[in-house]
């Protein structure tokens, strides 16, 4: 199997996974998520994403979307990772948002390896634009 596993500080990870399950089709075994909330120390974080990742095999592939690169969250996680050798079959990826979580969760398993990460990359960046809001013209139509 392939997970797409989501760590954060806060509660951004289990926000983002519930938002997922919304729009992913349900409660996927594949979509796990671990956070580090206020307060929590690394030994603890550390604890609830080993639970949280009981279910995967060695046999299984990982994408990691973490809220930010070289944060406690993500270093802790693939540290983790490393000591019960799952490192080589993952791949990590800073900055996560909702189109780069829900592209690694419909296209995970169509597409692999770099095609997987660019697709990604860009889904996450084409989520991020601003909005022109026109309102000037919404008040002359009136």
């Amino acid at each position: 199997m392939k997970y797409v596993v989501l760590v954060s500080h806060g509660t951004f990870a289990p926000g983002l996974h519930s938002v997922l399950k919304m729009l992913a089709g349900g409660d996927r075994a594949d979509i796990l998520s671990a956070s580090m909330e206020d307060g929590m120390g690394a030994d603890a974080f550390v604890k609830r994403f080993e639970e949280t990742i009981a279910p995967v095999k060695a046999e299984d592939e990982i994408l990691v979307l973490a809220d930010i690169i070289g944060g406690s969250p993500l270093t802790n996680a693939l540290d983790v990772l490393s000591q019960k050798g799952l490192l080589e079959k993952t791949v990590a990826f800073g900055g996560m948002n909702l189109p780069m979580a829900l592209t690694a969760s419909m296209m995970k398993d169509a597409l692999d390896g770099d095609s997987l990460a660019e697709t990604l990359l860009q889904e996450s960046k084409n989520g991020i634009q601003k909005m022109d809001l026109n309102v000037a013209d919404e008040e002359e139509e009136v």
